[in-house]
Formats: C-alpha cells, structure tokens, sequence
C-alpha cells in the first residue's frame, strides 16, 4: 500500500548505493509494494545477485514513537537470529544514517519462495505450516536477551515486562493524541482498562526476541509449501513470547487446538493459555490493534483501500477493550 512514509529513488540512485555497499552496479530493479512504511525494491545486480534493498523512512518524517530506527531493530535481529538457524535472507549491508541516502537502509539476499497469503494450500498443508511455525517460533523466543524489556532502539524500554508494556502502550496514545485518531474508547479509558489488567504481565520475568509481525504476508513458502523464510524483523522487541501468537491469529483467538500451539509446545515445553494468559493476549491485541488504526496518521493511507482496514480493526479493538473491562471487574472482586 501507498504511504507517506515510502521514498522514492531513482534508478541513479539505486545504482549508486549498490556500488557503494557491494560493488555490483543495478541491471534491474522492481519495487515491491506490500510493505507498508518502508520503500522496497528487488534489484538484480551485474554480477548475477538478486537483491532486497529496504529504505527507511525520511529521517524528518515524524513517524511512531516505537519506529524509531526500525531498521536498526530488524539488523538486530539478523544478527542474532541467522546464527540459531532461522530461515531468513541473508543480511548483506546495513547502513545509519548514511551519507548518500541520509536515513538508514538495509541490503539482504532476495528469496525466490513465494508469501504464505498468496499461495494456495489444502487444509493439511495450512495445519502443517501452522505447526512448522510454531516451532520457528519457539527458536526465535529462545535467544536470550541483555536483561531489558522492549524496544531498545526507540527508548521504549523497562526493568520488568509491565513497566515496557505501559511506556509502549502510553507513547503509542501519545501519539494518538497527536495525530487526532477517532478510537472508540476515550484514551482515558483505554489506559484505565490496560493498567487494571496490567497485573497479569508480571508472569513474565524473562524478555524473549519477539517479531510481533508474523501473518502470512511475512512467511515465504519453497515450492514444497514448507517455510522457507521468516521476513521483515523490524517491529521485534523484547517481551512476552505469548505476544507472537497475536498476529497469526489476527480478529481472531487463538485456539487450544491450533497446530501453531502444537508445534510451539514441541519445541519449547509446556505453554499454559489459563485465563491470566487470555487477559495478556488480550492485552497485546488492543496494542496491536491501536498500532494499525493510529499509524494512518504519519502515513495517510489511500481511504478507499485504508477504509475496511480500519473497520475491522475497530471493531476487534471493541471486543478487546469488553474483555479487559470484564477482567478488571473479575479482579476487583478477588
């Protein structure tokens, strides 16, 4: 989808910041318009390499508190991921604040798979993704962390995972307020019904790698419709490992019967989904769901194609906001 947030480069340009970064001169180049905030092009090079090149964001463009440096973030997550054994491209250049381009950008090896949600699949092909998934996911939770909650980068950090989570949800209605977002709850009440529930984060004591952003649209499939690449880290922070079963299951729940869960508890042992367990995710699906209404601030989405995002997003946020107000109700009772 079109966005503000989307540089744009010439065929000069992108010439030029090949050759600087690998030496290769651009042959062709295509850009890749699913993405949403930063501008994505595949490039084939003169030395036969196909290639991703991600360009952030204007760096004078206001933009989320928790996108700041996204690429930054993204880098980090190659850098710890590749080594476990995650599929993933291959990270071959990231640059800061670079001195052609200005903002930052990131070269990685272009795949030849397909994305998840444009491949077509039986119902035991999709059971068995879903479990392939679970078990990637588990891996990535397993990478250990220096001790701090949420997203470095963006100075959205905590000692404990309640302490992240209410600074990440208070700059994200920050920035609600300043970008005047309609949200069918006052931000008083919606910090009301987060902070009464809040108590159920304290469970986490550990901070896991979570990518926070895995639909079907961010998983690239081989030509057996197994997973052949997990994409686009750059919304990861440090948290709760629950939070990553959010999006695969977006206006939706995540079931008990879910191959996702099974594939998960292979790997990585137990995971209860008790009720203190359903407040969290509830809880990181009114973050989500405020992240993708608010963020049409900075990046003003075309309206007709925007329009029935936002009205199912509306809705689910609703649904979540009555769950958090029937706990909060529970709690003050015990």
């Amino acid at each position: 989808m079109d966005s503000k947030t989307k540089r744009r480069l010439s065929p000069a340009q992108l010439d030029e910041v090949t050759r600087d970064a690998l030496g290769c001169g651009v042959t062709s180049s295509e850009e890749l318009a699913d993405g949403f905030a930063n501008a994505v092009w595949r490039l084939g090079l003169d030395d036969g390499r196909q290639v991703v090149l991600k360009l952030g964001p204007p760096p004078d463009l206001r933009l989320l508190a928790y996108e700041r440096h996204l690429l930054r973030t993204e880098a980090m997550v190659y850098h710890l991921a590749q080594p476990v054994g995650l599929p993933m491209p291959t990270l071959l250049k990231a640059s800061f604040d670079d001195p052609l381009l200005g903002g930052d950008y990131l070269i990685l090896s272009a795949l030849d798979g397909m994305p998840w949600n444009r491949t077509s699949l039986s119902p035991a092909e999709e059971s068995a993704l879903r479990f392939e998934l679970g078990r990637h996911l588990a891996r990535l939770h397993a990478i250990p962390g220096t001790g701090v909650f949420g997203y470095p980068y963006a100075g959205l950090t905590g000692r404990t995972w309640r302490e992240a989570f209410l600074v990440m949800v208070g700059a994200l209605l920050d920035d609600a307020v300043y970008y005047n977002t309609p949200l069918p709850a006052t931000i008083v009440e919606i910090v009301g019904l987060v902070h009464m529930n809040a108590h159920v984060l304290d469970q986490v004591t550990t901070p896991s790698l979570v990518h926070f952003d895995m639909w079907p649209g961010n998983v690239f499939l081989n030509g057996d419709k197994r997973v052949q690449a997990l994409i686009d880290h750059e919304r990861a922070f440090w948290g709760d490992p629950l939070a990553d079963f959010v999006t695969p299951t977006i206006f939706d729940e995540l079931r008990e019967d879910d191959p996702m869960l099974a594939g998960y508890r292979q790997e990585a042992g137990p995971l209860t989904l008790d009720h203190a367990a359903r407040v969290r995710i509830a809880l990181y699906r009114v973050y989500l769901y405020l992240i993708m209404l608010v963020e049409d601030g900075p990046r003003q989405y075309p309206e007709e194609a925007y329009a029935p995002t936002r009205d199912i997003t509306t809705r689910s946020l609703v649904a979540c906001l009555d769950l958090l107000r029937a706990g909060s109700r529970n709690h003050a009772h015990v």
